[in-house]
């Protein structure tokens, strides 16, 4: 009696990929969202409509989301220490220096960075190719962990330090903030350390310039457990199979 073959996961020499993951893999969003999108009959393999939730790709497949061709390509991850005077986007009318010009030669994919820094940051940034991990890195449900260093024009009080610890009323709601301390309190109290889940547009800046201080440099030295150690400003590197893992074990 003959063995049953294992499902491989190819036919024929060719590499089968479950619809939903290749069109995340593209960068259009999350497997979830990719399968209402095929649900609603927005995908075409080969221009015909599928609607079918576990439809397999294989290789030489033409996958459409509108008008929009997707390719489906390897995984890439990829941490920059950004430096100051770099703008966080893909592409800039006004030809002002972006992110990208920094990893353009990083790989052959097309990787994006997930969220953002202001120009006047520093920092760590992520890029990725990985729709669905990006998209749960910026989401507020998953309170992703991020740490900055802030050098302010002038010393914080511990009166100020406890009304940040405490969360304060922005323009936007509340800013909760999990950790903030001195990093030398004996030295310099211009220098402070704080620990914040929230992705809201310049929520470090704006904390403390609703007490009047005036940022003076600030730096993200965390981000969803990834440190700057042994990254100069300005130079980036790949993340190891091991963060990669930690990163998808979020929940």
């Amino acid at each position: 009696m003959m063995n049953k073959e294992k499902n491989t996961g190819k036919d024929k020499g060719d590499n089968l990929t479950r619809l939903n993951k290749y069109i995340a893999n593209a960068g259009v969003c999350s497997r979830r969202e990719a399968d209402k999108l095929i649900e609603a009959g927005a995908i075409k393999i080969n221009g015909k409509v599928v609607t079918e939730l576990g439809t397999k790709v294989k290789t030489g497949d033409k996958v459409q989301y509108g008008e929009q061709i997707l390719s489906s390509e390897k995984p890439v991850y990829l941490l920059l220490n950004k430096p100051k005077d770099f703008i966080t986007t893909t592409d800039d009318p006004q030809e002002r220096k972006t992110v990208m010009d920094l990893v353009k030669r990083a790989c052959k994919e097309r990787i994006y960075p997930v969220g953002r820094l202001d120009k006047n940051t520093t920092g760590l940034l992520l890029f990725t190719n990985d729709g669905e991990l990006a998209k749960k890195l910026i989401h507020p449900s998953h309170q992703i962990k991020k740490v900055y260093h802030v050098i302010l024009e002038k010393p914080l009080t511990k009166n100020d330090m406890l009304k940040i610890a405490g969360g304060l009323e922005l323009e936007d709601g509340k800013a909760d903030v999990d950790k903030i301390a001195w990093v030398e309190p004996e030295k310099d109290k211009r220098e402070v350390g704080i620990e914040l889940h929230s992705g809201k547009n310049r929520i470090v800046r704006r904390i403390f310039e609703n007490l009047n201080y005036k940022v003076y440099k600030l730096d993200r030295v965390m981000f969803a457990g990834l440190t700057k150690k042994d990254l100069p400003r300005g130079k980036w590197r790949f993340l190891s199979p091991k963060e990669v893992n930690l990163l998808k074990r979020i929940s």
